[in-house]
């Protein structure tokens, strides 16, 4: 499958598509060891510098993403460094909650380095990424204490798998949420078909969010569809930051961070458009709508008298249009399963952990895929916003291969968490 398959070892290609139900083998490398360790040791230094982290004296201990000028993209190195800390913490005595920060207002984190995940990873390096993504994404969701995020600014994509899996999640009036992933040729990860799935409406905003990409950039949408907790205006992150700091901490610290964070949040100033939406995001994205259906109901909505209803459909219409066909299909039938499991303890999807090892499976078929490729050069390298999809079209998406993504990868190839 063009460069990206050309890097993929015959015996994990087989498993991926042929018989999902197939190991996945690591490949011998082709590069000298000795440059491997090089570039690992540079990669382990600069992750150093891109995620910091310190214990204060009163048992705050705070992670901080400095990578600015890539918007604290986050690559390997980095989610490994970001978890060790999370590991050590658990079990020290003294840390008695983490703040997560970014070092700059412009973005917590815009999500994962997909530039390099789709032109310079092979294959064994793609598991590696989603293993230690969504290892991390279950540890922040399991995690035992206090674990708060100020998602101020960008916050998109593994962004959202960084805080929107946390105890705390604080807004600001900056920060802008997104999940654009169909429009590189993916799917909308990080569990957020999870998040969706306890969302107002069964899931339906989850998948509007998901197949759109729509961006959230009001403090009342994002605190009513579950994304933020807390709305701190940004003005007031420095203060909140020196009273955790310092902080006496008692026998509870959830008590204590919660008492702290009431005294700080606001209401938004506005209602949330999403909850006066709901109606038609619910008739155009429910369940039981495939993504045929969805834009077939869209465009009845952009005929409505309704001057806000027929704005949204042909804004959600314009958003569907950017991605790629196969991922919208993958993305409803993925988000819909989620969403009928939500509630049901003995289904394993309604849980966090049973989907982020489905999303393992998906992920891997994805990023190997013609479409994920042509999607992050025609977005994020060329840039010509043109993107070449194979299938064209949602009418050509055969659904037999969407079913197959979803397929085992056979039991010592499952992600383990």
């Amino acid at each position: 499958m063009r460069a990206l398959f050309s890097r993929i070892p015959i015996s994990t290609a087989t498993s991926l598509f042929s018989s999902p139900a197939k190991p996945l083998a690591p490949s011998p490398s082709l590069v000298p060891l000795r440059l491997v360790r090089r570039f690992a040791a540079m990669a382990a230094a600069a992750a150093e510098e891109f995620v910091k982290g310190r214990v204060f004296p009163n048992g705050v201990a705070v992670i901080t993403l400095d990578r600015p000028k890539a918007l604290n993209a986050m690559n390997l190195e980095m989610d490994l460094r970001y978890k060790a800390f999370l590991d050590d913490w658990e079990t020290n005595p003294n840390v008695k909650c983490v703040l997560v920060e970014s070092s700059s207002s412009r973005a917590f984190s815009a999500g994962g380095d997909v530039k390099r995940l789709a032109n310079d990873c092979t294959m064994p390096e793609i598991i590696e990424v989603f293993t230690a993504e969504y290892s991390l994404i279950c540890k922040i969701h399991e995690y035992a204490k206090p674990y708060l995020c100020l998602m101020d600014g960008v916050t998109m994509g593994f962004g959202i798998g960084l805080s929107g899996h946390g105890r705390y999640r604080i807004i600001t009036e900056r920060t802008l949420m997104a999940m654009p992933e169909n429009a590189i040729g993916l799917f909308p990860d990080v569990g957020f078909a999870y998040i969706g799935a306890k969302a107002p409406g069964g899931g339906a905003i989850g998948a509007y969010l998901g197949m759109t990409g729509k961006r959230i950039s009001s403090p009342a949408d994002a605190l009513f569809i579950g994304l933020g907790t807390h709305y701190v205006p940004s003005g007031d992150l420095g203060s909140l930051k020196e009273s955790l700091l310092s902080t006496n901490f008692t026998a509870d610290p959830h008590k204590d961070v919660e008492s702290l964070l009431t005294g700080y949040k606001k209401e938004p100033e506005s209602v949330p458009q999403l909850e006066k939406l709901l109606p038609v995001i619910i008739s155009s994205f429910g369940a039981d709508k495939s993504a045929a259906e969805s834009v077939e109901e869209l465009n009845k909505c952009s005929q409505s008298g309704d001057t806000e209803v027929a704005e949204w459909a042909n804004d959600a219409l314009a958003g569907l249009k950017k991605g790629a066909p196969f991922s919208l299909c993958l993305t409803q039938k993925h988000f819909s399963r989620v969403a009928s499991s939500h509630g049901n303890s003995e289904n394993h999807l309604s849980k966090l952990a049973g989907v982020m090892k489905l999303e393992y499976r998906i992920a891997l078929r994805s990023s190997v895929r013609d479409d994920f490729v042509e999607g992050v050069r025609a977005v994020l390298v060329d840039k010509d916003q043109n993107p070449k999809w194979n299938p064209a079209t949602l009418e050509d998406v055969n659904m037999d291969k969407v079913e197959s993504i979803f397929e085992p990868l056979g039991s010592d190839a499952e992600l383990n968490v």
